[in-house]
């Protein structure tokens, strides 16, 4: 593998090592069968240098080490049509018998040179992408969350330092890339330069840091989200370049505490945090329709408003008048917002 990480294109499920073998052999038994049969039923037209009959055990060593290209020579085709069938039938067998022996060999070379194909198309195509790094449970979530609202699989790259995290990955039909995320050659093969968006979610609190910083120097322009599990380590994000820090550990106290002292508060808030149910908290632009009139008279559930890069309150005397450039953060039918 190389330093700087291997790229994994989405993958089928492979079928179990042992089916794929037993199939060859089965294969091959047939061919060494059919090969037997051939002989034996045109054994008149052959010699056996032993005792010039060749009976079913004789076809079956003439078919065996025929198709081996052993060819020892002690039985052979005499007859003109013994020999025509060796021609147009037993040398198409031992072709074929060859073939599957070696097709393994064959079919990883062929399925490396259609990976190599696959890769060089999706790096000349990839673009505006989102790239997930750390496919841990926060990671995963934040994919599913991604998916829900609509973003492409085709369009998500994960990278992570464990293959099997990877092979995952791709499974779940995922562009993936192993390797360090606090590499540049890493994530230069996730084609992070050319990402619009950047989701940082290891395991370590150090490690997210790092991978902001390689992330950030590698593409000024995109948005970085970044999870910490500690609130001390939440500047350090922001400084390194993340635009969004999420603290895992203090967000899920408050929703406990918030969750024992009401249950129902608690359980609408994880349900605005599982996108696809109930309701869910989405961003959107301000319509025609909407423009300078309130917040309060929207459709919608409106609970902030963004204007160029601040996040205004519906009740903020500012956010009084909806602009046209506005996007509005608002709470919504998760049915009615799928469709």
């Amino acid at each position: 593998m190389e330093s700087g990480g291997r790229v994994s294109l989405p993958t089928r499920t492979p079928p179990p090592p042992m089916r794929q073998v037993s199939r060859r052999l089965l294969l091959a038994l047939a061919v060494l069968v059919a090969t037997t049969l051939t002989v034996w039923l045109d054994r008149g037209g052959y010699k056996d240098s032993a005792d010039s009959t060749v009976d079913f055990l004789d076809a079956a060593y003439y078919a065996t080490v025929t198709l081996s290209t052993t060819g020892y020579g002690d039985i052979t085709p005499v007859s003109d049509s013994a020999r025509l069938i060796n021609i147009l039938v037993i040398t198409p067998l031992r072709v074929l018998f060859l073939i599957i022996l070696v097709g393994t060999t064959l079919e990883v070379l062929t399925e490396r040179t259609r990976q190599q194909w696959r890769i060089g198309r999706w790096r000349s195509t990839v673009s505006d992408h989102t790239v997930v790094i750390g496919y841990g449970t926060k990671g995963r979530a934040a994919v599913t969350a991604l998916l829900g609202q609509g973003v492409h699989k085709e369009s998500i790259v994960v990278v992570d330092p464990q293959q099997k995290v990877v092979d995952q990955a791709s499974l779940d039909g995922l562009v993936g890339v192993v390797g360090d995320g606090t590499r540049s050659e890493t994530l230069q093969r996730a084609e992070l330069p050319r990402a619009a968006r950047i989701v940082v979610a290891p395991e370590r609190d150090d490690t997210a840091v790092l991978v902001t910083l390689t992330a950030r120097q590698l593409n000024k322009a995109a948005t970085v989200v970044a999870a910490v599990r500690e609130d001390e380590n939440a500047p350090l994000l922001r400084q390194s370049g993340a635009n969004v820090v999420v603290t895992s550990s203090s967000s899920a106290g408050r929703l406990l505490g918030m969750s024992i002292l009401s249950p129902h508060a608690g359980a609408v808030m994880e349900d605005l945090l599982t996108y696809g149910s109930g309701l869910d908290v989405s961003e959107r632009p301000v319509t025609a329709a909407e423009a300078g009139r309130s917040p309060r008279e929207c459709e919608d559930l409106v609970v902030a408003v963004v204007r160029g890069r601040q996040v205004l309150a519906y009740t903020d005397p500012d956010a009084a008048a909806l602009r046209p450039t506005d996007r509005l953060i608002v709470i919504r039918d998760a049915v009615h917002h799928q469709v």
